[in-house]
């Protein structure tokens, strides 16, 4: 079966599992997706960057996933977990007092804050300046395509595709074109990977719209049927 089946058989089989799950769309040129809530995986087979698998909110909240237990916690690097931790720590709760924050667009915003957690350093063509409403950025700070061609150009991380999804990691820059007309929609860092070989699952978290934990299978099978995920490993 090709990938393409696959997820779109496991995306029934969940639809079957969980019941009132709701896809949320909002606002802004990065388009957002919608959540589902897993079936439990095998702990054994889970990586998950808090080790809980938990996100503190109801159960029933149909706006975003919910992982099952993930067991006991799987150990990672102090910068990655320092980047994820920002990510889990402010994805509501916005860092107004260190960044700016652009209104329902704000999703490669965020994900480079994170990358400065994790160590990274701005430099000419890749920085922001100020807080609140009141600040200034360059362009691949910002936007998902930009973002995705200063990667590329600095060599800072390495493009993978949905189908190197065993190559993925905690930490690792999500990128999504909802339409595959060939620029890059939305952006996101993972947060959560469930399963191996060909049925592995990833999870993401962002703001536009705000989500911990969101499904990649979710978002390009069923918000956005016949969309295309992307993959930035970084070193």
């Amino acid at each position: 079966m090709t990938r393409r089946f696959r997820i779109g058989v496991v995306v029934l089989v969940l639809g079957g599992l969980v019941a009132g799950t709701a896809a949320v769309a909002s606002m802004g040129t990065d388009e957002p997706s919608a959540t589902s809530t897993p079936a439990a995986p095998d702990a054994a087979s889970t990586n998950s960057a808090d080790g809980t698998g938990t996100t503190g909110a109801d159960a029933t909240e149909p706006e975003r996933a919910e992982p099952a237990d993930a067991g006991e916690p799987v150990p990672i690097d102090s910068r990655v977990q320092a980047q994820v931790n920002y990510m889990l720590a402010h994805w509501t709760n916005y860092n107004t007092d260190a960044y700016g924050v652009i209104t329902d667009n704000d999703c490669v915003n965020f994900t480079s804050q994170s990358l400065i957690e994790r160590g990274w350093t701005m430099d000419e063509e890749w920085w922001s300046e100020g807080t609140g409403s009141d600040f200034e950025t360059s362009s691949p700070w910002i936007s998902s395509t930009a973002f995705r061609d200063y990667i590329a150009q600095s060599g800072r991380a390495t493009a993978l595709t949905d189908d190197q999804r065993d190559q993925v990691k905690i930490g690792d820059v999500a990128q999504f074109d909802w339409d595959n007309s060939g620029d890059r929609d939305h952006t996101g860092v993972v947060t959560r990977i469930e399963g191996s070989g060909d049925d592995i699952q990833i999870f993401y978290a962002g703001h536009t719209d705000d989500t911990d934990y969101r499904s990649v299978d979710y978002a390009i099978t069923e918000k956005h049927p016949g969309a295309t995920a992307y993959y930035w490993s970084i070193p």
